[in-house]
């Protein structure tokens, strides 16, 4: 098929790539403006313009596609299809059905579940033991068009957002290329989202990532997961930011009130219900360490509180 492709991250390179594999022809390539990144703020253009320039696929970065500057250059493209993963712009109404197979998306959850952009963080941090990819034909509202093809992807428990990430990612890229071979064949059949059960992923900000031991071992462990790598999980000590990149709930507790200090090799606070471990943590200010050193170098003693 002759796609013209929209996408912008890691994910959407990997299914750029996919697509690449398997003997499309890619027309064009939309995409967001290079960024600068990291501390010496180097202006980087986003993987999926990489990608493209390395096959020399023509790339376009427009501000937007609000504004209708772009429609022209869409329509004389003549795609088959334009298909979107993550790209970060709205697509306008009237280039949803300026290509013959329509604009397809690949969303990563099992709609309507989590529609939004943060899916798979929630997935986690929610402690879903389930999740995958949903391939659908984007329409007007947010990823709430039909749903051409699923792919379930189960979540292991001890699995950060990261490592579910690129689980998913590389699903998604297989289940986009399967998908375009059954749409071109005419054998899927577009079936309407269940409307009453959507939810919600809303991006994480920092600020949502704190947690404290009132909370249960379940959840605390759970928002330690989902905001990996970022945000990251944190709570306060000593009017401290300690950020929390590991832990685990502890098999056995004693009865102690939560924030408790239980032991300290591994690290573990008694939470509302149960423990955890803190296996690894980074002092505001400091690098990551295992919790054992931390608290070694705070002092800590069974019995101490935070």
């Amino acid at each position: 098929m002759k796609i013209l492709f929209m996408g912008t991250p890691d994910i959407a390179a990997e299914s750029l790539a996919a697509l690449i594999d398997a003997g499309h022809e890619i027309c064009a390539v939309f995409t967001r403006r290079d960024k600068p990144v990291g501390r010496k703020q180097i202006l980087t253009a986003p993987p999926v313009k990489q990608l493209a320039e390395k096959y020399g696929i023509p790339v376009y970065q427009p501000r937007t596609l609000r504004d209708g500057s772009s429609d022209d250059l869409i329509r004389s493209l003549a795609p088959d299809i334009v298909v979107v993963v993550a790209y970060g712009c709205i697509i306008p109404p009237q280039l949803l059905h300026v290509a013959r197979y329509g604009c397809i998306n690949l969303h990563v959850s099992l709609l309507p579940k989590y529609r939004g952009s943060a899916p798979i963080q929630w997935a986690v941090l929610n402690g879903d033991t389930r999740t995958g990819v949903s391939i659908m034909q984007l329409d007007e509202g947010l990823d709430t068009g039909d749903v051409l093809m699923v792919e379930p992807v189960d979540i292991e428990p001890e699995e950060t957002s990261g490592q579910l990430f690129d689980r998913v990612s590389a699903t998604g890229a297989k289940t986009l290329v399967a998908a375009l071979e059954k749409l071109q064949a005419g054998e899927l059949e577009p079936v309407p989202q269940q409307q009453e059960l959507a939810t919600l992923a809303p991006p994480l900000t920092k600020d949502m990532a704190k947690f404290d031991f009132s909370q249960t071992a379940a959840h605390i462990h759970n928002w330690v997961r989902g905001m990996n790598p970022w945000p990251v999980a944190w709570f306060v000590q000593d009017g401290k930011r300690i950020k929390v990149l590991e832990c685990r709930v502890a098999k056995e507790t004693a009865c102690a009130a939560p924030g408790t200090v239980l032991a300290l090799k591994p690290l573990t606070i008694a939470a509302a219900e149960g423990a955890v471990e803190l296996l690894t943590v980074t002092p505001e200010g400091g690098k990551p360490m295992p919790g054992t050193a931390w608290a070694a170098g705070r002092r800590l003693k069974v019995g101490d509180s935070l």
